[in-house]
């Protein structure tokens, strides 16, 4: 869509539309030498987007940036990403009670009681996956259970960088699927899906990609000597015990979520319910806590920590309720900014263009998102702004071709948020990195979820499985096809 400046048409050239994405690329090594590494994962984002909507202004000033133009951008970009906010407000709350009703502490221990030494990375993938499900959240995952495993699997016998890489895949295959997940929701936003109709369509490639991971786990595991003896969970089990009442009755709660998911409720109402169900659950399974009304309310905004004995347990029961959800939310609300400014300029426009043209059949448009993603992921070190900035590079060219949005969101999912905690500036790979103290090259080849992700999205692109050939996609390739090479 074309910019007016004074009436007369114009639009940036690609030279000018590539600064800010130059911009970030030369950000990202300065943040690193002035401020250290650790600085991209804590506040190396807002400094890459404050420069390069710095870069976008002054470039701007006089040339595209008209009031109209900035202004649909700005619309545009809200509409897409504002209803993710109560969303991940809902997070926040369904996080929180789920926690202090036992929900993931009955896990944790059901989790630990079935641990062995020849099992023990398909199990911690499992069990990262199935807490980074009800949690939605790799990031706490990784650093509470995942610390836990790590000095249980080194005492098994396994390398640091196995453990990391099981520990990692499941933890990020559970972020990826789950409703309470920012990231997916983010995704989804992005994109224009609802946000189950977007986890669903994300199962025909996730799913074969985890069970390749767990069948490698589990294989490395059997055939590994564990002459070193395994670690008696027994004094985390405690400890955990110790502070929750541990009943499969109070599993009940997440099965009625998975059920009203199943039904396809309304995402925010079944966020909602949730967290509902939640709260009601730590009156009737933890009354020792002590919490009423009054208190669940309150917990809601600030979280709830609790002293199990267990640093690692104390970490993973700890929640930020929505206070802790407001860094998210307002990096969300950044990246909007950037992404409307892109917009609005006309510099999405003209980059889009400059990437797509030559595209001519599914797979190679597929394939370019994938690309996209990781592309934005490396030049970013963020993982919500390389969503956003992929979506809207992409969504009209799905749309104008006929491909559906939930593909689009699929690729997303696939390229940019399994894959940033393998790039070593990411503020994923920073963060991991710095948790589990494995260096990032060191647990990337053996991330095998993550590393599927994106060639899974690519095969079964060019497979065609799931992927509706509308009236639009078989009437260009019929064309492109007898087209001369």
């Amino acid at each position: 869509m074309k910019s007016t400046v004074f009436g007369r048409p114009n639009l940036p050239s690609l030279g000018l539309s590539a600064i800010p994405f130059s911009v970030l690329l030369v950000a990202l090594p300065v943040v690193i030498i002035l401020r250290g590494a650790d600085a991209v994962a804590q506040i190396g984002p807002w400094i890459l987007l404050g420069c390069s909507a710095l870069a976008m202004f002054l470039t701007m000033i006089g040339r595209t940036a008209t009031r109209r133009g900035l202004r649909a951008g700005m619309l545009r970009s809200a509409g897409q990403i504002l209803p993710a906010i109560p969303i991940l407000v809902c997070i926040a709350m369904v996080s929180t009670t789920w926690m202090a009703s036992g929900v993931v502490p009955t896990l944790i221990c059901y989790g630990l009681d079935i641990l062995s030494p020849p099992l023990f990375l398909m199990l911690a993938c499992l069990a990262s996956a199935a807490i980074s499900v009800l949690t939605g959240s790799s990031w706490t995952t990784i650093a509470t259970i995942g610390v836990a495993f790590m000095g249980i699997g080194e005492v098994m016998g396994y390398s640091a960088p196995w453990i990391a890489g099981a520990i990692i895949s499941g933890a990020y295959f559970g972020d990826k699927i789950s409703p309470l997940s920012d990231t997916t929701v983010v995704a989804s936003s992005a994109a224009g899906v609802d946000l189950f109709r977007h986890i669903r369509y994300m199962m025909v490639t996730t799913v074969p990609s985890i069970v390749i991971a767990l069948t490698a786990y589990l294989l490395v595991g059997l055939f590994m000597d564990h002459s070193a003896g395994a670690t008696n969970p027994d004094d985390i089990n405690a400890a955990v015990r110790s502070t929750f009442n541990i009943t499969p009755w109070v599993l009940a709660i997440p099965a009625i979520t998975v059920a009203l998911i199943l039904l396809r409720v309304n995402t925010l109402l079944v966020l909602f319910i949730g967290g509902l169900l939640g709260g009601a659950g730590i009156m009737i399974f933890q009354p020792q806590i002590g919490m009423g009304i009054t208190e669940i309310l309150k917990s809601f905004w600030s979280g709830v920590s609790f002293t199990t004995g267990d640093p690692s347990i104390d970490d993973l029961t700890a929640t930020g309720g929505i206070i802790g959800m407001i860094p998210t939310i307002f990096l969300v609300l950044c990246a909007m900014v950037f992404g409307g400014t892109m917009i609005g300029t006309g510099m999405l426009s003209r980059i889009t263009t400059a990437f797509t043209a030559s595209l001519r059949k599914r797979t190679s448009i597929v394939s370019a998102t994938v690309g996209s993603g990781l592309a934005m992921n490396c030049l970013t070190a963020d993982q919500y702004l390389s969503l956003i900035i992929t979506g809207n590079m992409y969504r009209g060219l799905y749309h104008r071709l006929g491909l559906e949005s939930r593909l689009l969101s699929r690729a997303m999912e696939d390229s940019v948020s399994v894959t940033s905690v393998l790039i070593p500036w990411n503020s994923c790979g920073l963060t991991q990195s710095a948790v589990l103290e494995v260096s990032t090259l060191a647990y990337f080849p053996f991330c095998i979820f993550n590393i599927l992700s994106p060639v899974m999205s690519v095969l079964v692109a060019w497979i065609g499985y799931k992927i509706p050939a509308t009236t639009r996609v078989l009437a260009r390739e019929s064309q492109l096809d007898t087209q001369p090479a």
